[in-house]
């Protein structure tokens, strides 16, 4: 007996996201947002050998990148970052009366950021909420993980969880996974006072440097990048400008491949 189109579509997808998924349950590093300092930081670390995955809460990957400035879709991102814009094939146009700094259309940003990392070797999991983190032995382990429609209707089902080597917290503002760590397994990351500072205001040059540099290990198995390292370490926020949410998931890659190595 032949089965009918409609079984047989419906058996493929469940197919061949069941391998999906299963494979991405044990991986190198485990990144958990899906903004442009994620994607960025997916892209490098699959494109060297890295087994890595981004866990998206939303239906759509991209962070606040989608929206340009006040839904105006253009974003500007400084000479610093182009080299990456460029890696990423995405057209950007110098501003006159601003040298140093160039314009791009904020969609096309977003969907050559989620391309780019994809044909990496990425894998990308939307519509999946961090409840949790693993914790063994002194060292973050991995993700508890629910789909988030089961989060946002309060339904009482059981997780699942994905074990990873690292874990990068790129959930923006609010540093959702290292918050998760402070409270729930007391541990003190690395900054001044050992616990989040806290996003301050908005100050273009300060936030787009300070995103860089606060980019790093805050606890053994445990990285920030993106607004998630400025909120963790008390950095400024910048606004539509996005060098320095690049650099930093550059330069977030190039740490976790650090410590992979050792």
């Amino acid at each position: 007996m032949n089965q009918a189109v409609e079984n047989v579509i419906s058996n493929a997808i469940v197919q061949s996201f069941s391998k999906k998924f299963s494979d991405a349950l044990t991986l190198d590093a485990a990144i958990v947002g899906g903004g442009p300092s994620a994607m960025t930081a997916a892209r490098y670390l699959a494109e060297n050998g890295v087994k890595v995955a981004v866990f998206e809460r939303k239906l759509a990957p991209g962070g606040g990148t989608w929206g340009g400035g006040m839904l105006f879709n253009e974003v500007v991102v400084q000479d610093s970052a182009l080299h990456i814009l460029d890696k990423f094939n995405i057209i950007h146009q110098p501003i006159a009366d601003a040298p140093g700094y160039h314009t791009l259309d904020s969609v096309e940003m977003a969907s050559a950021l989620i391309y780019g990392a994809v044909h990496a070797g990425a894998k990308i999991f939307n519509c999946i909420s961090v409840e949790d983190i693993v914790f063994k032995a002194g060292k973050v382990n991995g993700l508890v993980i629910n789909w988030t429609p089961v989060e946002r209707l309060g339904m009482h089902v059981d997780p699942l969880t994905v074990i990873a080597d690292v874990v990068i917290d790129g959930t923006g503002h609010p540093s959702e996974i290292i918050r998760m760590a402070t409270d729930k397994a007391m541990i003190e990351i690395d900054t001044p006072n050992g616990k989040i500072m806290g996003e301050r205001p908005m100050w273009v040059d300060s936030g787009e440097n300070s995103t860089v540099e606060n980019t790093k290990e805050y606890f053994p198995g445990l990285f920030a990048c993106g607004m998630s390292a400025n909120n963790c370490s008390g950095g400024y926020r910048m606004g539509p400008i996005f060098g320095g949410m690049l650099l930093s998931g550059e330069k977030v890659a190039k740490l976790v491949l650090e410590k992979l190595k050792k």
